[in-house]
């Protein structure tokens, strides 16, 4: 250094950690923090961009879901029924081997004959066993008598509309006149079955029940006497009609006998 030079005195730089001057940064800074901060910068150049294009473009709006009312299946009303049959036996009080019962036989809907115990709807007025000694002639032109109660069915069906709960009281009955007749238009068949092949000629395993009943209620009748059967249950008249009740039809030839195909007596 010459002597017309003069030393320019150092500029003290400050070592405190912690703290960084305020401004852009000088040149020569280090290159990791330039890096961050030009990353910075495009990030928020990047967010005013898309901010600014979504300003510029609406979203799409959702579309509308109109809210109704959930339609459900229509709920079927519940109707309750009471109707009343017998099993009407010639020959009570002989041997086993010589008494038939009158059933009634009709088609389903696979051509089958189903055989069955004689039944309807109790009528305005009639007591249970009314019907059944009513619905029993009706059905199979035999007139009975009621004996004792053989007990209750019931069971569920849905028709016009409706669900139905039906509930049949059945009767045991003496023979006492009439011939065996199909005339009403409600059964295929008629006929006069032996009681010991009431297990394998009736279509329901529920009567096939009350047939071996029946057959207990007999033998105690012909061991014991009338006395002996229990007695029948109180049974009031009805006071309104059936819901689902039809009337009796007969075919137009009444003039014709009616058909005796068994071995029940003619009148």
């Amino acid at each position: 250094m010459s002597d017309g030079e003069q030393a320019k005195p150092r500029r003290r730089r400050g070592r405190r950690r912690g703290r960084r001057a305020a401004g852009p940064p000088q040149a020569g800074t280090d290159r990791n923090s330039g890096h961050q901060n030009s990353l910075a910068e495009t990030s928020s150049t990047d967010a005013s961009a898309v901010a600014a294009q979504n300003q510029s473009t609406p979203a799409p709006a959702k579309p509308h879901r109109q809210r109704g009312h959930h339609k459900g299946p229509d709920r079927l009303r519940t109707v309750h029924e009471t109707s009343a049959g017998g099993l009407v036996i010639d020959g009570i009080d002989g041997p086993r081997e010589e008494q038939v019962a009158a059933l009634i036989g009709r088609l389903d809907r696979r051509g089958r004959m189903l055989w069955s115990l004689p039944k309807g709807h109790i009528e305005q007025g009639e007591t249970a066993e009314q019907t059944a000694i009513r619905e029993v002639a009706e059905e199979t032109g035999i007139r009975g008598s009621v004996l004792a109660a053989l007990g209750s069915i019931d069971y569920w069906f849905v028709t016009e509309g409706s669900r139905v709960h039906k509930t049949v009281h059945h009767y045991l009955l003496r023979f006492s006149g009439g011939e065996l007749s199909d005339d009403d238009i409600e059964v295929s068949e008629v006929a006069w079955v032996p009681v010991q092949e009431l297990p394998s000629r009736l279509a329901y395993a529920d009567e096939r029940r009350l047939a071996e009943v029946a057959g207990e209620l007999i033998h105690k009748l012909q061991t014991d006497g009338p006395g002996a059967l229990p007695p029948l249950p109180r049974s009031a008249p009805r006071r309104r009609g059936q819901t689902h009740s039809h009337a009796r039809n007969r075919r137009p030839d009444e003039s014709a006998p009616g058909r005796a195909n068994g071995c029940g007596p003619a009148p």
